[in-house]
């Protein structure tokens, strides 16, 4: 175990992985590692990602664009195994510099446009097709406001508690206890909110939920870090009566699939280029979500 009083060097190197979950993909410099084009489908929307919280938010509301009617959402959706490194193939970062899922090309246009950060996705897919964004200036701001509270607020639950209480190589009291402070306010934050509001920004479902609730509806539902009891997620009452309701949404239960490359096996879609690519196998779906058996 490490000493839990270590000292910082006057400069730090990288001399080693850092440990723990993810450590090999890790590193301080940016760039591609390797030379790795990316495919291309037929449809104008080119998505790289994965089936993370981060890449469901995409996912989602492409599928709710498509249930809205929407033919020019049609997307080619394809898998960056992050794990693998996928991320730092040269196609990958030609779209995304970051080198973070997800990235999008919407290739409707000429020259194509790159889009990357999952709240940006929302926003220029929300613009694009004028849908789950109100129009209204109040209810617009109000919407962005919540949109960029998860910007903001999720690394605290993911890169903060989820890294120290799930991945670290060892657990200790003080960044536990920090991050779990604060991921409880933030739950307290969402359930006063929900409190006065059927959705996030108001009685409208918009991509504020979208981006929230892959991150916090997956953490009341025991879905990432196996860390519900320990948070007592059940007392956050509005929050769970927000994350039921938007997962009996069936663009969500499809957008949850995309990109998943593990779990159950009617939980997966490895690549998505057509709604015939979904299996019907709703209730499976809804169950893996609630995390009924």
């Amino acid at each position: 175990m490490s000493d839990p009083t270590y000292t910082p060097p006057k400069v730090w190197k990288w001399e080693s992985e850092s440990g723990g979950t993810f450590a090999k993909i890790n590193r301080p410099i940016a760039g591609p590692t390797h030379d790795q084009e990316l495919p291309v489908g037929e449809h104008p929307l080119q998505l790289y990602s994965l089936a993370t919280p981060n890449g469901v938010k995409v996912t989602v509301m492409l599928e709710e664009l498509l249930e809205q009617g929407i033919r020019g959402a049609e997307y080619d959706a394809y898998p960056i195994k992050i794990g693998d490194g996928d991320q730092f193939g040269s196609g990958f970062v030609e779209v995304n510099p970051n080198s973070k899922i997800p990235a999008l090309v919407d290739r409707s246009t000429d020259p194509a446009i790159r889009v990357f950060e999952s709240g940006n996705i929302l926003l220029y897919l929300a613009e694009k097709f004028e849908a789950f964004l109100p129009k209204d200036i109040a209810k617009r701001t109000e919407t962005l406001n919540w949109l960029f509270w998860q910007m903001g607020s999720a690394p605290m639950l993911g890169g903060g508690f989820g890294h120290f209480y799930a991945y670290a190589p060892e657990k200790y009291e003080y960044p536990i206890n920090r991050y779990t402070m604060e991921v409880k306010r933030q739950l307290d934050v969402l359930d006063r909110q929900l409190a006065k509001n059927r959705y996030i920004a108001g009685d409208e479902y918009t991509i504020a939920d979208m981006a929230i609730w892959p991150w916090y509806g997956a953490l009341v539902a025991n879905k990432v870090y196996d860390a519900a009891e320990f948070l007592e997620a059940h007392t956050y009452t509005n929050v769970v009566r927000w994350m039921e309701d938007i997962a009996h949404r069936p663009a969500v239960q499809r957008g949850r699939m995309v990109n998943r490359t593990w779990g159950e096996p009617e939980e997966q879609l490895h690549e998505r280029h057509d709604a015939s690519d979904f299996e019907d196998n709703t209730q499976d779906k809804l169950a893996a979500i609630l995390g009924h058996s």
